[in-house]
């Protein structure tokens, strides 16, 4: 630890590389027990896959609020309507890590996305 109980910026680096390290490795970080997280699209994956993940998550879970008029209709992108989706199929499902694959298209994240009128679950 550094002055004032902080940790020093060589723990912190070394830190933070081990979690790119898991991250890049394709492994899975565990996430604290009885934290809420939440499933969106990578803003790299393709349309293609996007639309597959999209018609997959809508084929299981109703997708009502992406749809026109709906709180997440807006914006009107392929990546925001496939996140939500993805997010509705991954809580639907019990929020399992497994349940926010799609083809290693997607990511666990612990900050909330809801934006506006459009609340993740």
């Amino acid at each position: 630890m550094g002055r004032g109980g902080q940790p020093s910026a060589s723990l912190l680096l070394v830190s933070l590389g081990l979690v790119l390290l898991c991250l890049s490795s394709g492994r899975t970080v565990r996430l604290v027990e009885g934290q809420k997280t939440w499933c969106i699209a990578k803003p790299s994956a393709s349309n293609e896959i996007l639309a597959q993940n999209l018609n997959y998550a809508c084929s299981q879970v109703s997708c009502a609020v992406i749809q026109k008029g709906g709180p997440c209709y807006y914006p009107d992108s392929l990546v925001s309507r496939a996140a939500v989706a993805m997010n509705l199929y991954y809580a639907f499902s019990g929020r399992h890590g497994w349940n926010c694959y799609f083809n290693n298209s997607a990511l666990v994240v612990q900050s909330d996305p809801s934006y506006g009128s459009c609340t993740y679950y």
